[in-house]
């Protein structure tokens, strides 16, 4: 997996991904934190990512099983706004809240009763922000089968999904990511045993 070598070491070298002591958005104490929203500032990588994106749905699900692309604000939208112009696909999108004015919908685009939608998302840690969005978009009878994240951080996303009938594909997860950094001595095993101890909580 060439791809996944050389992006986990641009993450790393970029300080896309840190490894330490953090606390996250959730309360949650982790031992390293990766803040994707960082890449787009990195045009000729983030394109690599989102070309890699494409192909991988390409060969997963095929770009025609599907109507519209869809992502949560605001990691995820910026990845799937670049791929939904790679790809001349339909973008629609979910507001984590309904907007308090207008046409007060949680679902922004052009949707139709039926319709099959593929999500993307930045990063998955429990996968609540996407399971949310999920529920908002049967609420509108839009069908999503497959998510895909960029990172993710392989603690509980995929069992939250699968549960309601979501398919969770990622690009890397934390543990290739981190293995990878490790196999190249950018990190010492102490901070690699950190990492697998907090993905088996």
């Amino acid at each position: 997996m060439e791809f996944v070598k050389e992006f986990a070491t641009f993450l790393h070298q970029n300080e896309i991904i840190k490894f330490g002591e953090f606390t996250l958005a959730s309360g949650k104490k982790s031992s390293y934190y990766v803040d994707l929203r960082l890449v787009p500032s990195y045009p000729q990588e983030f394109r690599k990512m989102v070309k890699y994106l494409e192909n991988d749905i390409a060969q997963n699900i095929g770009f025609d099983k599907f109507d519209s692309i869809v992502s949560v604000p605001t990691g995820g939208l910026i990845i799937a706004s670049a791929l939904a112009i790679e790809t001349v696909k339909p973008l629609i999108y979910v507001r984590s809240k309904p907007k308090d004015y207008g046409t007060s919908k949680s679902v922004e685009g052009k949707i139709h009763d039926g319709m099959k939608v593929v999500m993307i998302d930045d990063v998955a840690t429990t996968g609540g922000s996407v399971v949310n969005a999920i529920k908002s978009l049967k609420e509108v009878n839009v069908i999503v089968k497959d998510a895909y994240v960029i990172v993710n951080r392989m603690e509980g996303a995929d069992k939250a999904l699968s549960e309601l009938g979501v398919k969770m594909h990622s690009i890397l997860n934390i543990l290739q990511i981190t293995e990878s950094l490790y196999d190249q001595n950018l990190l010492d095993e102490s901070v690699l045993e950190k990492v697998k101890n907090q993905i088996s909580k």
